[in-house]
């Protein structure tokens, strides 16, 4: 009869809580050191930030594609209702 409502919210899918995601950056920490941090941080930054550039260059040229192709549709139209 009662629901099974969960009491945390996970940050990341599987895992339970913060528990889990300090120890991940702990063994970041040990695994890249403290001096290495910021640089991988910065380039990770860097990297969403292009992947975002491309992401909507992609949407740009895909709307002028469509609008192009709306444009030939609509003269076309206007030519045969002629």
């Amino acid at each position: 009869m009662f629901l099974n409502v969960p009491t945390e919210i996970a940050i990341i899918p599987g895992f339970q809580g913060p528990g889990e995601l300090v120890i991940i950056l702990l063994v970041v920490l040990l695994l890249f050191g403290s001096t290495k941090l910021p640089k991988l941080a910065r380039s990770l930054g860097q990297s969403i930030n292009e992947f975002k550039k491309g992401k909507e260059e992609i949407a740009r040229e895909l709307k002028k594609g469509a609008d192009e192709v709306k444009a030939e549709a609509d003269e076309i139209k206007d030519v045969t209702e002629s």
